[in-house]
Order: structure tokens, then C-alpha cells, then sequence
């Protein structure tokens, strides 16, 4: 019984949580820097157009299912419970931004992350809180989003970290090679 105890110990020890926030906007504030470095690129439209993307939100009265698509061409599409509206999307070149067309507005993003048929986040550019708007556009790739809440989504995203901090798995290498050598050099 004690011996499960200390391997436990241990492996919290080693257990990269995920920072504490009270809403989406906080998790993401949060995760996305020590993420970013992992993302792609808005100019790599292989990994975000023409897949079905599902919209992640924390709001109170968000409970639609919303999938985004962004087809070849510049064909933006917002499907809302299955009801299909279209638009347009293109990519800024020389500027790196995302421009959407939709239901008679334009609004201009940037990139938050991006990971091949996981995560697409846009972040509005300027400063849309000032205005009482979303900072983020959170999307996930429809079928690993599919039944997700939104504090699921987050902790998908932290796991982003978590697979891929390579300190974190020397550090614990390292560890278990001392136990190691210290248990061996005791029993000799």
C-alpha cells in the first residue's frame, strides 16, 4: 500500500497541470503561447481548408451546433444546426491575416493556432473585447470535436502541450534514471 502511495506521489510529481481560468478567453490566453511554437501556418491552407470545423464556445447561450468550412475558391460556409449560409474567405498574403465574409459583415482574423485536423483558432484582430466581442474563434476538426463541452476542448489543447514539452520528458528520464542508479548502487 505504501509503495503505491510514493509511485502516485511521483506521478503527480511529474504531472504538468493545466493553468487554472474561470472561461474560454482565459484558457486560451494561457495555453496558446505555450503552444504557438507547435502551430502552423495560415499560408499552409492544407491544413484548414476544406475540412468541417466545429465552433467551441464558453457562452452561456451557445448550445447551436456550428460547423465552419472553408472550401478552395474563397467559399466560406456557416452551417447553424444544419441550416447552410454562405460567404467568402480569403487569406492576406503579405499582412497573414484571415478575412471573413458573412452575413453582410467582414471581419479580419489572425492566427491563434493551428494544427492539422485538431485545432484552428482565430484570434479577431484589434481589440474586439473593447466592443464587447469574441477575442477568439475556437474551432476543432468536427470529428475529434464531435460531443466535446468546451472545458474538454481546453483540456485537448493543454494535452497539445503536455504530448510535446520534450523538458518534461528529460526531466523525468533523468529522474528515473538517479532512482534507478540509486537503487542499484544501494542493493550492491
Amino acid at each position: 500500500m505504501a509503495q503505491e502511495n510514493i509511485t502516485d506521489e511521483l506521478g503527480r510529481t511529474f504531472e504538468l497541470e493545466m493553468p487554472f481560468a474561470s472561461n474560454q478567453k482565459e484558457y486560451l490566453d494561457a495555453i496558446i503561447p505555450m503552444v504557438r511554437h507547435w502551430s502552423e501556418d495560415l499560408r499552409e491552407m492544407d491544413y484548414y481548408e476544406n475540412y468541417p470545423w466545429l465552433e467551441i464556445s464558453d457562452e452561456d447561450d451557445f448550445h447551436k451546433t456550428i460547423l465552419h468550412f472553408f472550401n478552395s475558391g474563397g467559399e466560406y460556409l456557416r452551417s447553424i444546426e444544419g441550416n447552410v449560409k454562405g460567404g467568402s474567405w480569403r487569406y492576406l498574403d503579405e499582412a497573414n491575416k484571415l478575412m471573413l465574409e458573412y452575413g453582410g459583415k467582414t471581419e479580419l482574423y489572425e492566427l491563434a493556432f493551428l494544427v492539422n485536423k485538431r485545432f484552428f483558432i482565430l484570434k479577431k484582430h484589434g481589440n474586439p473585447e473593447k466592443f464587447n466581442q469574441r477575442k477568439y474563434l475556437m474551432m476543432v476538426f468536427e470529428p475529434v470535436g464531435r460531443g466535446l463541452e468546451w472545458r474538454d476542448a481546453m483540456e485537448l489543447l493543454f494535452n497539445t502541450y503536455r504530448t510535446n514539452n520534450t523538458w518534461f520528458r528529460y526531466t523525468l528520464i533523468i529522474v528515473l534514471l538517479i532512482i534507478l542508479l540509486f537503487v542499484l548502487w544501494s542493493v550492491l
